[in-house]
């Protein structure tokens, strides 16, 4: 027992997978415990490189360099096909080396690339960036990209994520058309003033930036979708202006839609040319609608939440958030819109969660709230939750708002409603 050397008895197997749980400056640091771990690091097949690989020094240009020499280290004596690879480093500024790095990756069939420089400027990606036919996953952030004229795409592309990317609408328009293997699809910190997406395989999409117009065509298994929509002036100014329905536009293309998320003016956007009296599609796939800083003294955006309502046939969870504007908590007109456009036969078989957060107890946020409660037959939870801007307010309106609420009728006998109050 005495001599057993435990270490290097271990099965391939076990070593494989105690190196991919360590970060890659002690994985090298294995060499040391025998000669059978020895070449073991330089085998990995995932490598992640980031600022723990050069820890403890303070200045940055100094860490940027070590880090730069650790990489260019690693890579050359490493053997095998990388399958991974990630650099994510505050340090590093446009290395130069990062064209060296591609082009070797590029030669080892790399299948997922992340690469994201946090200081500085934002970097340039190579041309040998679109050489690497192989990859199935891309994650680039504060980066400009100019994809070449002769880039078909990448054939065997599954997700793409670009934060913080510089690139022209035609560049990311063509990049995901001519992907048609993608599935997922991240642009954060995007400004385009307009975009069309056509992805076949697409099957979750996540937006964010300024937008004045978003079009979904060819997108038949989109099924999860988050967008966050933001406006500056000019946008502002011809936000009203479509003379199309936005609604049907960003998704009378989306059948397969499970969940669906906004966020900012999105709700305002896809209320634009909505009319509740054309042919409504059905989303029997839909089951969670989550939507915030939705204006419930705009009668347009409330037009959309009833007609996701009422085409969401199998629709489980929901959650609303109002704008919290308190100057427009006496505001009351056209609440004859529900007694008109609610059908009475209205029933919500699978609805179990209601939340609704940032309310005013305006009375469009009441009338909703009280058509949820009394066409919802298996409702479990009804959660309201009203913005208080100061914990010495007087709360008499909010009482009365509860109170209302806990006279409406309900078509569950199990429903429980909750209050809760955020304070500012």
């Amino acid at each position: 027992m005495h001599g057993e050397d435990y270490i290097t008895d271990l099965p391939e197997s076990i070593i494989e997978t105690i190196l991919t749980k360590l970060p890659l400056r002690d994985v090298v640091r294995t060499s040391v415990l025998s000669s059978k771990w020895r070449y073991k690091w330089a085998t990995l097949t995932e490598l992640e490189f980031n600022d723990t690989c050069v820890s403890h020094i303070h200045h940055s240009a100094l860490a940027a360099a070590k880090l730069v020499k650790f990489v260019n280290q690693f890579l050359l004596l490493h053997d095998g096909p990388i399958n991974r690879f990630t650099i994510d480093s505050a340090y590093l500024q446009r290395s130069p080396y990062l064209d060296q790095w591609l082009l070797f990756l590029s030669r080892k069939d790399v299948q997922e690339l992340n690469i994201g420089f946090c200081g500085g400027d934002w970097f340039r990606a190579p041309s040998c960036l679109f050489s690497c036919k192989k990859l199935t996953a891309l994650e680039l952030v504060r980066c400009v990209l100019h994809p070449p004229l002769y880039f078909k795409g990448f054939p065997n592309l599954k997700h793409l994520s670009l934060k913080q990317v510089h690139i022209t609408r035609d560049a990311v328009e063509n990049l995901i058309s001519s992907c048609t293997l993608l599935e997922s699809l991240t642009l954060l910190y995007f400004d385009s003033r307009k975009l069309t997406i056509r992805a076949p395989n697409l099957t979750c999409l996540v937006l964010e930036g300024e937008f004045e117009d978003i079009c979904l065509e060819n997108t038949p298994m989109l099924a999860v979708i988050s967008v966050a929509m933001y406006i500056n002036d000019d946008i502002a100014q011809h936000y009203d202006q479509s003379s199309s329905c936005n609604f049907y536009q960003f998704l009378g293309g989306v059948p397969s839609i499970q969940r669906l998320t906004g966020h900012g003016f999105f709700t305002k956007y896809i209320s634009i040319g909505n009319t509740l009296g054309e042919i409504q599609p059905t989303y029997r796939q839909l089951k969670v609608i989550d939507l915030y800083q939705v204006s419930f003294d705009n009668l347009k955006e409330i037009m959309v939440i009833l007609r996701l309502l009422l085409s969401a046939p199998n629709l489980q969870a929901l959650q609303i958030g109002g704008s919290a504007d308190a100057s427009l908590a006496t505001d009351a007109v056209d609440l004859d819109f529900w007694d008109k456009e609610c059908p009475r036969d209205a029933t919500f078989e699978q609805l179990k969660s209601v939340k609704m957060t940032q309310m005013l107890g305006l009375p469009h946020e009441m009338r909703l709230i009280e058509f949820l409660l009394g066409n919802s037959p298996v409702l479990e939870l009804m959660d309201v939750s009203q913005n208080v801007h100061d914990e010495t307010d007087e709360n008499d309106d909010e009482s009365e708002m509860y109170m209302e609420i806990l006279r409406f009728e309900t078509a569950s006998a199990e429903v429980v409603i909750a209050f809760t109050e955020n304070y500012e």
